[in-house]
């Protein structure tokens, strides 16, 4: 049994399959994916998990040098901007339009579909390297 906080095998599995500059997805119940991105999803019920619960998750082993996020979060959900925003003091944040966000989805290795029922709690973590 995994010693690490990350338990969910197919997480877990993109994750250590990711390399320099590979993207991965985490987003609310309502993001659609494109049928070629793989779909892990862990959506439960109304805010079951919640994005940051499964953000705080991916970050336990996931290096991230880069977040991409919805221009939209801005505006329509600062509260969830906030708390992204502690979540990464020294990683460089990119605001791109929710449409291209959309389109970027088909070059991330996966999405994480949550629970989440907020605007714009979509996000894409560009991976980084530990060395």
């Amino acid at each position: 049994m995994k010693k690490t906080q990350v338990i969910n095998s197919d997480i877990s599995r993109v994750i250590s399959q990711m390399g320099h500059f590979d993207t991965l997805s985490i987003g609310d119940a309502g993001m659609p994916v494109p049928r070629e991105t793989e779909k892990i999803d862990l959506a439960v019920s109304n805010g079951i998990p919640s994005f940051l619960q499964v953000l705080d998750n991916v970050l336990t082993e996931l290096e991230v040098q880069r977040v991409y996020l919805a221009e939209e979060i801005k505006d329509q959900n600062s509260a969830q901007l906030e708390a992204i925003k502690g979540r990464f003091p020294e990683t460089e944040i990119v605001f791109i339009p929710h449409v291209k966000m959309k389109q970027d989805l088909h070059k991330c290795h996966a999405f994480i579909r949550t629970g989440e029922m907020t605007p714009y709690s979509n996000i894409i973590l560009e991976s980084g390297v530990t060395f």
